[in-house]
């Protein structure tokens, strides 16, 4: 009789781990396929281009060793920034707002959110918020060590 329940534990205790393991090996199928579905990497170009956004050729490269740095801007709602040009190339991307550029001659552009846009090099504008949100701008700018990369011209009134 001892033995017979003995026998009868241990066919119960296997039956429980096999039911145990499958379910769990089931679980584990279930959550890789149905909850987490395999997916892949896209790309989209935002932008290439060889000149700024006022449609003037870029220039040509700087000689010797290259800086690159990253700067992330926010601008309050409302904000307009000083007169300056930039005397390395530098492109960004607006991640979200409206960024209004302009030029000493009067061109204008309104950069979207989600759009990239290319600096003006070498040539004199400014910056306006001119929406309801903060801007917040990325720009990647192609300099050398010890370069500016932007010179101010306080000396020109905003309006």
């Amino acid at each position: 009789m001892k033995q017979k329940k003995l026998w009868v534990t241990a066919a119960i205790l296997i039956c429980s781990l096999t039911e145990i393991s499958y379910g769990l090996t089931s679980c584990k199928k279930a959550n890789t396929q149905e909850d987490y579905p395999v997916q892949q990497v896209t790309s989209e170009e935002l932008i290439r281009t060889s000149q700024s956004w006022d449609g003037v050729d870029l220039p040509d490269y700087l000689q010797g060793r290259p800086e690159l740095v990253a700067v992330k801007y926010v601008f309050p709602a409302g904000q307009k920034l000083g007169w300056h040009h930039h005397p390395v190339m530098n492109y960004g991307v607006l991640m979200q707002g409206e960024l209004t550029i302009i030029g000493q001659d009067g061109k204008e552009k309104t950069v979207h959110e989600g759009e990239a846009v290319v600096e003006m090099v070498n040539t004199i504008h400014h910056g306006e918020n001119r929406g309801t949100k903060p801007v917040i701008l990325y720009m990647f700018y192609l300099s050398q060590k010890n370069l500016p990369l932007a010179v101010q011209h306080p000396e020109i009134p905003l309006e």
